[in-house]
């Protein structure tokens, strides 16, 4: 039986290493003081941790935000990840704000501590942009918007934090907890967000462990992790596959399946539909073919300039959106957040404050328009939104106009 105040554990070989798995729970001070107190008996030669390189970063290094190269997330197609991101931030501000615990204490101690010692620190988690990614991908396309809505209600709701929630950040992680009512009900979110981490931090962790020498490793995880993680290092251990194996299977669960030949093909093949729309009808009559070309033009350009609007975006991003949209909608190569975006940094540069407060402005609504930076991926975005609703709607309209 644990000791009063002790976590879940597991112990375990794998090959000439022992390994020591800690359930611990996020928002608990007692786990963070419990895996300050392991470190401390001097029992372990390594630490491993549920964290990536990026969540790392962000632990160690709060401050790293503050050199974010905006122009270059938006121009490398990641202004929907950054913003993901820092809506999971939000949510764990919170918890924070509202439950008086700091998500991921236990984690800072272990970090610290390994420090302290001198230890190495073996950082066995996924990536969570490609978690993400991996969850994104392996729902039906016509659930995505449910998720994201889902997602953005979520983080960005000022309701008390409730206790079943602070409840499921005990047994799991932000991100669990965030799609807890989605993964509890879906098989497709619950694949990607548990049952792959699991099997990535035991062949993570299994790369890690040094060839050379036998050790003792202290593993910090999630305790909703401590059972599926354990089962993987036991077969792991009871048959052991070669290292080239492990890094190959590690690899493809490290990877995100690029779109089918079908969804590259959409966006051209909507476009060559509206074009076709248009030769038809002017081949039908001039002024109807003039009608479906500025049916499509306002349409486009009214919803998008009114996502930048409800972003509260400057008035000749505005207006680049009312004139771009209609033009990026039909060429897929470039869309009219780029152009949005790009525009508002020129007019509203972020300074070194929006950069500095950033995770603590979007831990509250108003903060995701006050702050330049999001504010930017806000304009991205809801123009985005916009762009593609009107090009569904407008291509339903020139349909209808030339079939109905």
């Amino acid at each position: 039986m644990p000791n009063q105040g002790q976590g879940p554990r597991d112990t375990l070989d794998v090959g000439d290493h022992h390994l020591t798995l800690v359930g611990t729970a996020h928002v608990s001070p007692e786990s963070a003081e419990e895996v300050r107190d392991l470190i401390q008996s001097g029992d372990f030669d390594a630490v491993a941790i549920e964290l990536c390189a990026s969540r790392h970063q962000s632990l160690v290094d709060p401050d790293a935000i503050a050199r974010l190269n905006l122009f270059e997330v938006l121009r490398q197609g990641k202004a929907g990840m950054v913003a993901a991101s820092l809506a999971l931030g939000a949510f764990q501000q919170r918890v924070a704000e509202q439950s008086g615990i700091e998500p991921g204490a236990d984690m800072k101690a272990a970090v610290e501590g390994a420090q302290n010692r001198g230890l190495p620190l073996y950082l066995v988690d996924r990536d969570i942009g490609v978690t993400l990614k991996r969850v994104y991908r392996n729902v039906p396309w016509y659930k995505r918007m449910t998720l994201v809505s889902g997602l953005v209600g979520s983080v960005l709701s000022r309701q008390k934090v409730s206790s079943e929630e602070i409840e499921r950040l005990k047994e799991g992680d932000v991100l669990e907890a965030t799609f807890a009512e989605f993964a509890q009900q879906s098989r497709q979110l619950y694949t990607p967000l548990v049952e792959e981490r699991d099997r990535y931090m035991a062949l993570k962790l299994v790369e890690s462990l040094p060839a050379d020498r036998p050790s003792r490793v202290l593993v910090v995880i999630g305790a909703g992790h401590l059972k599926g993680m354990g089962a993987h290092l036991r077969a792991l251990d009871a048959k052991p596959p070669a290292p080239a194996a492990v890094t190959d299977e590690r690899q493809t669960l490290d990877t995100v399946a690029p779109s089918g030949r079908l969804l590259k093909l959409l966006p051209w093949l909507i476009v060559a539909l509206v074009v076709a729309g248009f030769a038809v009808g002017f081949s039908r009559d001039t002024g109807l073919g003039w009608s479906l070309v500025l049916e499509w033009v306002l349409i486009n350009s009214t919803l998008s300039a009114l996502g930048a609007l409800i972003a509260l975006a400057h008035p000749l991003t505005i207006l680049a959106a009312f004139v771009a949209a209609p033009l990026t909608s039909l060429n897929p190569t470039i869309g009219v957040g780029f152009v949005t975006a790009g525009v508002e940094l020129y007019m509203k540069k972020p300074t070194v404050g929006d950069f500095s407060t950033l995770r603590a402005d979007v831990s509250h609504w108003r903060g995701w328009w006050r702050n330049r930076v999001a504010r930017t991926l806000l304009v991205f975005l809801l123009s985005t939104v916009g762009s593609a609703a009107a090009t569904w709607i407008a291509g339903l309209r020139i349909a209808g106009q030339l079939f109905g």
